[in-house]
């Protein structure tokens, strides 16, 4: 089976590009940022709720907390936000004007929550506006597990964080190149 293409860092500021010029900028940007800085699969996204994100008092939390109902293994787990995701979630929800924190953190254009396969084209649609092949909504997912593990980050930490079973799922993620490799043993 064939994986999704893990973005450099320039394509990555092209899809970012192309979804500034879209209608739903703020939208979609906050959905792929979901995505790229904490792993979370498109189905994750589309469940959100806006009190999965924000507090009481409509301060962005520093875990989101995924219940059962919302992953693909049927098991709750959490979300940590970082400072980069957390000025994403903030810039995005400063455009915001709900607050009722049982309704959908994203819309679709019509008003209503997305469905993860809806998600998943919009992400496609994206990405092929982008130019980019081979990306797909599992393309944040598997950019974010191979930067935790090009910085070094243990292997559990990483499947825990990636919400996996099993190591060899979470190590299937992890793209490697050439000059990796060799900055790998240059540091010998």
């Amino acid at each position: 089976m064939k994986q999704a293409k893990v973005l450099s860092e320039a394509e990555l500021k092209r899809v970012l590009s192309v979804v500034a010029n879209q209608r739903h900028a703020a939208r979609n940007r906050v959905a792929l940022m979901l995505s790229f800085y904490a792993g979370m699969r498109v189905g994750e996204i589309a469940y959100l709720k806006l009190g999965d994100v924000i507090d009481s008092e409509g301060r962005v939390k520093d875990q989101i907390v995924l219940p059962a109902s919302y992953t693909k293994t049927a098991e709750a787990r959490t979300v940590f936000v970082s400072g980069k995701l957390r000025r994403e979630l903030e810039r995005f929800l400063s455009c915001n004007t709900t607050t009722d924190r049982a309704a959908p953190f994203l819309m679709t254009q019509k008003g209503t929550a997305f469905s993860a396969n809806t998600l998943c084209q919009l992400f496609g649609q994206i990405y092929a506006l982008a130019g980019i092949v081979g990306a797909s909504s599992h393309s944040g997912r598997r950019w974010f597990i191979t930067q935790m593990a090009h910085k070094g980050v243990s292997a559990k930490v990483i499947m825990t964080l990636a919400g996996h079973r099993h190591l060899s799922t979470t190590q299937r993620y992890i793209e490697v190149n050439d000059q990796m490799m060799q900055a790998a043993v240059d540091n010998l």
